[in-house]
């Protein structure tokens, strides 16, 4: 959320830091400028080849054909899983400045549209009821959850005091509508460091910001509203750390988006991912908004792989290409962005909600040759490409993306190549060779006016390709080495995968075609009398995904939960537990799908649901 003017910030914050005579200084190193991959945690996981949505955009409606915005996500769960997205990402659900407020304007992080406070009882998305009723209808198909996590200020607040003896400001924040429900704490000047008088108005400061600037002026911490002190404030530090672990309980989350980190105090960042996130297997992404490749690999050294970060100089070579409408040279998406520096820790992406926002000071749409960059990011080896809702729902592109995701989940596998010494300002080529279930593809990207062909010898030998996205018609026959003439289409692009690449898939090795019969045992302790635990996943024998065709476990060795179901040997399964009572309610576990690949005449799993 980055949405402001940014010039006049910094401006305020240099005067500001004369008056004071500077602040302390931020434990990151802004002069470094070499790539600095870092290793993902083991709690970073995602679903593999998994695509997100960004469940929104900025200022949608607050009524739809469903109902509320929640209903309206709740109502897609079916579809969206179907279409191969594995996870959605929210926007803040909490209490912002009034019913309008998208969230960023952040009032109370205990009130997701349960109090009348702010003149509401809903948020702009919706109650309470309708965000839990939702998120159980994506959790029954498949869909993980991701929850946007403002914790950088606060707005609005209740009453004004007068902070360190010489400004009447608006800092009380005593939520009086929720009558210390949830959370008893309170916050006051004492928890801030400034205060914005209005929008681009100046700011009030009374201590020192947590930070001073770097990556020349790009990152400092006033941003919006309140300023919350993380720095040399443990209060702070334990309130909002205990926020994150009460949401994530709440909602049964399955990771997070932090916005704006690069105006918070980095080390706090670090701690709140520890505490929360920890190595729980949910999934954690940062707005790290650096347009310079060198201050986000900065960044995500600083903050150790706890984090995935947005590949934003990547959206901007989208922007450049988008701009030059044909005129740009496509040479520039050679090894191109965070993803290709740090492939295991970026989320890519083509535009979201800010760059989208007319009026904010990050646009920057990717308005022309769009379904180029999306054929980039979704069969790319490295990088988890997030899908825009604004694109796939009222763009007109849903049909074109949904068909490059089942490329993507057929044949997005196996050894990646960059064919340098064939790209030229118009045409761009890629491959992935395919493993040993999956048969890889060749992709062309042509900002060209003209039609092009393309000689290139591919990882596919002596086989006859088709064009997956349908852009294309006919077949193109490889000779002995793999090579052959690809044609691509004028503004256009292509993907090419063996024959029945995107429709088969290749049985195992060494079979599987049988049965195996799969022993599921869970420790889990957290029933009552008339609760049981029951297994759902991907495949039919496990319900696809329909908590009513769940299987149930014995609970006869309590607290361990047993029972064996034949599954299809070498057919990759994905499944999570859940738990039920006599009316029908569920509570499904937390973090990423466990998945697994059935193989021999048994096998076991042996898990706990913490």
């Amino acid at each position: 959320m980055e949405t402001l003017l940014r010039g006049t910030i910094r401006a305020a914050l240099a005067a500001a830091l004369l008056t004071l005579g500077g602040c302390a200084k931020e434990n990151l190193n802004p002069t470094a400028s070499a790539p600095v991959p870092v290793a993902p945690t083991a709690a970073n996981a995602t679903v593999a080849n998994g695509v997100m949505m960004q469940g929104f955009y900025w200022d949608v409606p607050t009524n739809t054909p469903a109902g509320s915005w929640w209903q309206n996500l709740g109502s897609k769960a079916t579809e969206l899983s179907q279409a191969g997205i594995t996870a959605l990402w929210l926007p803040p659900a909490y209490k912002g400045s009034g019913r309008l407020d998208v969230g960023y304007g952040v009032y109370d992080r205990y009130d997701l549209g349960e109090f009348n406070q702010k003149g509401t009882v809903a948020t702009r998305y919706g109650t309470i009821g309708q965000l839990q009723s939702a998120i159980g209808a994506l959790h029954g198909q498949g869909v993980q959850v991701y929850e946007d996590m403002v914790m950088n200020h606060f707005t609005s607040a209740d009453n004004q005091e007068i902070a360190n003896g010489q400004y009447n400001v608006y800092t009380s924040f005593t939520y009086p509508g929720r009558n210390n429900t949830y959370s008893s704490y309170q916050w006051h000047w004492q928890n801030f460091t400034a205060t914005q008088q209005a929008p681009n108005n100046g700011w009030y400061q009374w201590k020192a910001y947590d930070f001073q600037p770097y990556a020349n002026g790009d990152a400092y911490d006033n941003l919006l509203g309140s300023e919350i002190q993380y720095n040399n404030n443990s209060s702070n530090v334990n309130e909002t750390i205990g926020w994150g672990n009460w949401i994530t309980n709440k909602l049964q989350l399955d990771g997070y988006r932090l916005d704006a980190t690069k105006h918070m105090y980095t080390p706090f960042v670090n701690q709140w991912l520890d505490a929360v996130k920890g190595t729980s297997g949910r999934f954690a992404v940062s707005e790290a908004w650096y347009r310079n490749l060198g201050d986000l690999n900065n960044y995500a050294a600083a903050t150790g792989g706890r984090t995935s970060l947005f590949d934003v100089p990547l959206h901007y070579l989208f922007n450049d290409m988008s701009n030059g409408n044909g005129s740009w040279d496509m040479r520039g998406l050679q090894f191109a962005g965070f993803t290709e520096a740090n492939g295991a820790l970026s989320v890519s992406f083509v535009d979201n909600h800010d760059t989208d926002h007319s009026t904010g000071a990050l646009f920057s749409p990717v308005a022309n040759l769009k379904m180029l960059a999306y054929a980039y990011i979704l069969t790319r080896d490295k990088g988890y490409p997030c899908v825009f809702y604004r694109d796939y729902y009222e763009y007109g592109l849903g049909g074109q993306i949904k068909k490059l995701i089942a490329i993507r989940k057929a044949n997005g596998y196996g050894a990646a190549s960059e064919y340098t010494s064939v790209n030229d300002a118009n045409v761009y080529a890629y491959s992935r060779a395919g493993d040993a279930t999956h048969k890889g593809l060749l992709m062309l990207l042509n900002d060209g006016g003209g039609a092009a062909s393309k000689g290139i010898t591919t990882p596919f030998k002596s086989v006859s390709l088709t064009d997956a996205t349908g852009n294309n018609g006919g077949t193109i026959s490889t000779n002995a080495s793999g090579y052959a003439v690809f044609p691509v289409g004028a503004r256009s692009y292509a993907v090419w995968v063996p024959t029945g690449g995107t429709t088969t898939t290749p049985p195992p090795t060494g079979g599987g075609t049988g049965t195996t019969a799969v022993a599921f045992n869970v420790n889990y302790s957290n029933t009552v009398s008339g609760q049981d635990v029951y297994v759902v996943g991907s495949t039919a024998q496990l319900g696809s995904w329909n908590t009513a065709n769940a299987i149930k476990l014995s609970g006869a060795t309590w607290p361990v939960w047993k029972g064996t179901i034949n599954l299809t040997s070498g057919t990759v399964v994905s499944y999570k537990y859940i738990r039920k009572d006599a009316g029908g309610t569920v509570l499904w576990e937390g973090g990423a799908n466990r998945t697994f690949t059935p193989s021999g005449t048994s096998q076991t799993r042996t898990d706990t649901w913490q």
